[in-house]
């Protein structure tokens, strides 16, 4: 298995992906914030190293670290005090130097709901809490399409932090919207990854019991 790089792993969907993974037996390599507790990180027998990918220089160092062919998956998200946002600034840091690397083999980017293609299908509530988060990851995700990784888009719905039901699936109706726990979007990611077919694709992850939508859903095949 190609070594995994992750950036954005010291909690939430990152963490549960380096657990699945490590698991599995693949080397993988996270980067965290200075100030962020990795112990939990650490104990999975993860590769932890230090940085911020607002900052430029430290995302150059990161893949630096590689010196073999690797997966990249980034779920970095949220705003700094001066303004600037990882979930464009942070991501398109990531995609480019995965770029001027050469060495990155899939890159998979998990955004949310309501990004891309499922702007239109947005309720004014969603606008008003999360609109300029989603908006900003929409910009990593055009830059990420408009360059030549392997990519794919995970977009999951609301986030829960209960066990995996098993019950994730990714679709792309760009109507869907719905509810999924962090352990499934790490499966369904993980998964994705070892699918070429979800390559050049964007997804909404959901759970397929936590779900709306106007039109009939079809669970894109995964790799188990």
């Amino acid at each position: 298995m190609r070594p995994l790089l992750i950036f954005g792993a010291s909690r939430g969907v990152g963490l549960e992906l380096a657990r699945i993974e490590r698991a599995a037996g693949r080397p993988v390599v996270a980067v965290v914030r200075q100030n962020s507790n990795a112990e939990a990180l650490a104990a999975t027998g993860t590769q932890v190293l230090r940085g911020n990918a607002l900052e430029r220089g430290d995302v150059t160092r990161a893949f630096a670290q590689l010196a073999d062919e690797h997966d990249v998956v980034s779920t970095l998200g949220g705003q700094e005090e001066d303004g600037r946002r990882a979930d464009d600034i942070g991501n398109i840091n990531i995609i480019e130097e995965a770029e001027l690397s050469g060495k990155a083999g899939r890159f998979l980017l998990v955004t949310s709901i309501g990004c891309g293609d499922m702007a239109p299908y947005r309720s004014a509530r969603a606008v008003a809490a999360f609109g300029a988060a989603v908006d900003a990851k929409t910009i990593a995700e055009d830059r990420l399409k408009a360059g030549n990784l392997r990519w794919t888009i995970v977009r999951p719905g609301g986030l829960l932090s209960e066990p995996a039901t098993g019950r994730g699936i990714l679709a792309q109706d760009p109507e869907i919207h719905g509810f999924i726990h962090r352990q499934d979007v790490a499966q369904l990611v993980g998964r994705a990854l070892r699918t070429p077919a979800t390559t050049g694709h964007a997804f909404a992850a959901v759970d397929d019991q936590r779900m709306n939508c106007v039109n009939a859903v079809h669970p894109f095949p995964l790799a188990n």
